[in-house]
């Protein structure tokens, strides 16, 4: 891989992991309602999932994703109402620590809403062929381009669950009221219903 190809996957896995998304507001919403070692799991399911797409993709399934569009839309419309579940689940976390019994996203809800994230089967199929497929060293750009990828997107999502671990004594709010944490949660839930409005509408 060239230079220049090295560079033009760090700018596009820079862009598509460390900006907010579904992924990054639950990486956030975690972390402020369980600690960063709370939201840990979540963190690593982001990488795992994506190692999953990107290997099926380089094996040819992704594209099964743009030969038959119903099939596309479905994953679509799981995805859609997987990410407002979760909406609503978070809505439901009042409390501090509670997140885990209100709101579970942990190691396999994570991984599960990579595989029904179109957006990210086309980013797969994308990096994919502009990366991978058709070139004579394959094995090993498959093998560079997977290895950055599960470091940033688990970097990004730890960043932001650290970034939410921090805002925890902020959200308690004066005399442990927790309404900010209430509201804080609402917050995340709708980028959460937002994202799923969006992917329905593409």
């Amino acid at each position: 891989m060239t230079t220049a190809e090295f560079t033009a996957l760090l700018l596009l896995l820079t862009a598509m992991t460390f900006s907010p998304g579904p992924n990054t507001a639950l990486s956030t919403a975690l972390g402020a309602n369980l600690g960063w070692r709370g939201a840990l799991p979540f963190a690593l399911a982001v990488p795992a999932g994506w190692g999953v797409l990107l290997s099926a993709s380089a094996l040819g399934v992704g594209s099964l994703l743009v030969a038959l569009p119903w099939l596309a839309y479905s994953v679509k419309a799981a995805g859609v109402g997987y990410l407002l579940w979760l909406a609503w689940r978070l809505t439901r976390v009042r409390q501090l620590g509670s997140a885990d019994a209100s709101a579970p996203v942990g190691f396999w809800q994570g991984a599960a809403l990579q595989l029904v994230n179109i957006k990210a089967w086309m980013l797969a199929l994308a990096i994919t062929g502009g990366w991978i497929a058709g070139r004579p060293d394959a094995g090993l750009r498959f093998a560079q381009v997977l290895s950055v990828l599960l470091a940033f997107a688990f970097v990004s999502n730890l960043s932001y669950a650290v970034a939410g671990a921090l805002m925890r004594q902020w959200l308690t709010g004066p005399h442990g009221s927790h309404r900010r944490l209430f509201v804080f949660n609402r917050a995340m839930a709708a980028v959460l219903a937002a994202t799923a409005g969006w992917m329905g509408m593409r």
